[in-house]
């Protein structure tokens, strides 16, 4: 088939990937090339090319503002602009490219309000929880028979049952060959991986960490510089690192080497990958049971915390540390492993396509 995935035009497709958006954006692409497939990708210019790359758009150069709009009270964002036009000009010119289906697997709205004029048929991966933006598109424009919607996990696909009708809810699937099983380890070692913001609640992570009395390693991409430095830095002891915005292959080595991962959604979690990545090493999770937590942890590779405190999160690491890693890579093959998530996407296409 030939396919068209609409990516984001915000954050790089490639490594070091910005979150999981980005990462599973990358797996799908290319798990649909290997099997023969012809992928073309609208992301960001600065993503992999191997991709099958076609850029929304280069910052400052698909539209120019002149002073006076940009002065204007009532004007948005230039980033929201660039945006916005982005891929406005994209969905304009999406009919020149005939394809079978079309995989919609970025955040913005437009790709939803404009589903109506494309001739393909589309599939739209929900990955957040409900948003104002993609409401509106959703409420305000008659959607064609052929564009239809699945989510990332069942708590996602009940937040947005007021709205639309998901037509069937596909986990997130991790590569299991790109990430190193180890079911033997000594470490001590606590660790936390993930875009660094507020709602992620690394800061509580650390304070579980102290509490037991285990070192933590902290890395990922800083998206709330003012967080990090008042937040993180603070709380980071003598034994605790971090990790930065590492590559795939140091942050494999590291996720494998840990005794436990804490995941500490503040917000309802659509889905969490940083779960599935680490069971797929055979590192247990002690998490926050917000969003789909609760759907991708069981008691036997790892814990949820009854609260939302660091003393709560602290017990759960306690449980989670016990469990066997066989059984938390058992637990990534049986229902996060890539394949079973590509074939269950190529059955919709082909859904549509039919």
């Amino acid at each position: 088939m030939k396919i068209g995935i609409i990516a984001s035009a915000r954050h790089a497709i490639r490594e070091p990937f910005a979150g999981g958006l980005e990462m599973h954006t990358h797996a799908l692409a290319t798990s649909l090339k290997k099997r023969g497939h012809r992928v073309t990708v609208f992301a960001s210019a600065t993503s992999d090319p191997e991709l099958g790359l076609e850029p929304v758009c280069e910052p400052h150069r698909n539209v120019a503002f002149s002073n006076g709009a940009l002065s204007d009270a009532s004007a948005l964002a230039q980033g929201f602009l660039e945006e916005h036009h982005a891929y406005l000009n994209l969905m304009l010119r999406l009919n020149d490219f005939g394809f079978d289906v079309i995989h919609n697997n970025c955040l913005h709205y437009l790709p939803i309000a404009m589903a109506e004029f494309i001739q393909s048929p589309i599939v739209t991966s929900l990955h957040t929880p409900p948003t104002p933006w993609l409401e509106s598109a959703l409420t305000s424009h008659a959607r064609p028979a052929d564009s239809i919607f699945a989510a990332v996990s069942q708590h996602t696909a009940d937040s947005w049952a007021h709205s639309v009708e998901v037509h069937q809810v596909i986990p997130n699937g991790v590569d299991l060959n790109t990430w190193t099983f180890r079911p033997n380890q000594s470490s001590e070692l606590a660790v936390w991986f993930g875009r660094i913001r507020p709602e992620k609640g690394p800061h509580l992570a650390l304070d579980a960490a102290h509490l037991v009395g285990r070192p933590l390693v902290l890395a990922g991409p800083i998206d709330d510089t003012g967080y990090f430095e008042d937040e993180i830095v603070p709380r980071l002891g003598e034994e605790d690192t971090y990790a930065g915005h590492i590559d795939h292959s140091q942050l494999d080595a590291l996720v494998g080497s840990a005794a436990v991962c804490l995941c500490t959604p503040c917000w309802d979690e659509p889905f969490g990958l940083v779960v599935a990545e680490s069971f797929a090493c055979g590192t247990p999770v002690a998490a926050f049971s917000r969003g789909a937590m609760a759907e991708l942890i069981d008691d036997r590779a790892g814990a949820l915390a009854e609260e939302q405190t660091a003393e709560s999160l602290a017990v759960a690491l306690e449980r989670a540390v016990l469990c066997e890693r066989r059984d938390c890579r058992g637990r990534a093959e049986r229902h996060f492993a890539m394949p079973v998530m590509v074939d269950r996407y190529e059955a919709v296409y082909e859904e549509l396509v039919a």
